[in-house]
């Protein structure tokens, strides 16, 4: 073996490393440090905020549950001519119910087999939430925020917009005459931000009279208790046709806002999002191609291809995926009618309940808003 002898220069360099070696400090131990901050708000992270909201583990489907239930439960109005409200008989009726009843004939081929829940503007959004409601069918106006926090807004069957209602005998013709003056209002809905907006916008100064319910607000109108009420134009000519005396008051010349009206369906489940959309697609479609509850059963022999296939004569537009029956576009308009007929019957020139011109509810081939994705 090779030893190599040490010379006195290379032991002391040894000697003075080792030194410096014992006298380094030790290695940094990790130090627990507590800082006391005063918390003024609590902020979820990106992730925690996706958790809080994620839809849960998959459970039965909506369609099947409904389908072992024997009904749809809906969210309706009860209270509101044309839309949502009871007649002589004590029957739930008007456009929204009849969207209800519409998609019970898709599921079950009865119109009947709905259970109507009736909800206040405030218990819309917590009805969608906790799923107490298959779907929600009452005047909702469809806005991002409702969209990401309440449920899935399906399809627009009603565009409208943000009036004011106010008594002739005032002299009340614009939104600036009534600066300083009193409002009723529903409280929870678009309806009270929007008129905050419309006023701050213009510089004007108002005190809004809030309430829970709509007959709440118009009889604090009727009772004098404020200058003008408001809401979507279509609920004021509702209101205004059961006045005692209609003539007495006006709607003024002026839209506030822009109100889709729109049915919407808990978060969580899209074959169920797919069939009401495609329940709405179906009712526009109707009207569009001609098809009503009347002449329904002879068009199934109609050679046009487009109205075959909707009404499940040949071919398909994805019954089998929704997991609905061929014909269930027939049975709608059958037992319900199409889009046309649905409006006529309540708003129509020979109403039930009152009569308002379609305007954009009119379909887009006749210069109107009312549009859908082809059955095919």
């Amino acid at each position: 073996m090779f030893v190599r002898k040490l010379t006195p220069a290379l032991v002391a360099l040894v000697l003075f490393t080792m030194v410096l070696a014992s006298c380094a400090p030790a290695p940094a131990q990790p130090v627990e440090v507590t800082r006391v901050v005063e918390v003024t708000r609590i902020v979820e992270a990106p992730a925690a905020a996706a958790a809080a909201t994620a839809v849960p583990a998959a459970g039965p489907k909506r369609l099947d549950v409904v389908k072992q239930r024997g009904k749809v439960v809906c969210g309706i109005h009860t209270s509101l001519a044309g839309f949502g409200y009871l007649d002589a008989d004590g029957k739930n009726v008007g456009f929204d119910v009849d969207f209800c009843r519409a998609v019970a004939v898709a599921v079950f081929d009865d119109p009947n087999a709905v259970e109507f829940v009736p909800v206040s503007a405030a218990e819309r959004g917590p009805a969608l939430q906790t799923g107490e409601i298959d779907l929600l069918s009452r005047t909702a106006t469809w806005t991002s925020s409702r969209d990401a926090q309440w449920g899935n807004f399906t399809v627009v069957m009603f565009y409208d917009g943000q009036g004011m209602l106010v008594r002739k005998a005032s002299g009340f013709t614009t939104l600036e005459d009534l600066d300083g003056a009193t409002v009723c209002v529903t409280t929870g809905t678009t309806t009270e931000l929007n008129l905050a907006d419309a006023f701050r916008q213009r510089g004007l100064q108002f005190t809004a009279v809030t309430f829970e319910d709509t007959p709440s607000v118009y009889g604090a109108y009727e009772q004098g208790r404020c200058d003008a009420a408001t809401s979507d134009k279509s609920q004021l000519a509702a209101v205004r046709s059961g006045f005692a005396n209609p003539e007495d008051h006006f709607i003024m010349d002026v839209t506030m806002s822009k109100e889709p009206l729109t049915p919407t369906v808990p978060q969580g489940d899209d074959q169920w999002f797919d069939i009401v959309k495609t329940v709405a697609f179906v009712l526009i479609n109707a009207e569009e191609l001609g098809v009503t509850s009347a002449n329904v059963d002879e068009m199934l022999k109609s050679e046009d291809p487009s109205i075959k296939r909707m009404l499940g004569v040949e071919g398909s537009f994805g019954q089998a995926d929704l997991g609905l029956s061929n014909d269930f576009a027939a049975n709608i308009i059958r037992k319900v009618g199409n889009y046309g007929e649905m409006y006529d019957r309540y708003m129509g020139p020979e109403g039930l309940a009152f009569t308002l011109d379609r305007g954009l509810n009119k379909l887009w081939s006749n210069g109107g808003l009312i549009y859908a994705p082809p059955l095919r």
